[in-house]
């Protein structure tokens, strides 16, 4: 019995080692941007993601003031109607870090007339 125990430790070790590998690579290799660049979350950045490439796992930042702004996740639909659907995650930091999920990733603002002004942006990330 002891020397099934004992055999069992390295692969333990290794198994244990292959996923800090793995969970590390993925964190050095995200890419962090922020939203607008020094402009910041503001009218005017829906261009922005032009020309950009996004991946899972990278990171937006959204500078903004909280008293006019806020950033809200949402869906496709309610990112064209500028709506804010139920369960929609809001941010209102005024300093939101968040990560990119693999496929389609679409933000706004809610404040009144906002997102019509521009104030919203959509990427696809791989």
């Amino acid at each position: 019995m002891a020397r099934g125990v004992a055999a069992a430790i390295p692969t333990a070790t290794a198994t244990a080692l292959l996923l800090w590998v793995v969970l590390h690579w993925r964190i050095a290799h995200a890419a962090t941007y922020t939203v607008g660049d020094s402009s910041g979350w503001s009218f005017n950045v829906e261009s922005w993601t032009n020309g950009k490439s996004f991946r899972a796992g990278d990171i937006l930042v959204f500078n903004y003031d909280p008293k006019d702004h806020n950033v809200v996740a949402v869906d496709q639909y309610s990112y064209d109607t500028c709506t804010v659907g139920e369960g929609a995650k809001v941010y209102n930091s005024g300093n939101d870090s968040i990560e990119l999920v693999k496929g389609e990733n679409c933000f706004i603002c809610s404040s009144l007339f906002h997102c019509d002004s521009g104030i919203k942006i959509h990427m696809i990330a791989l």
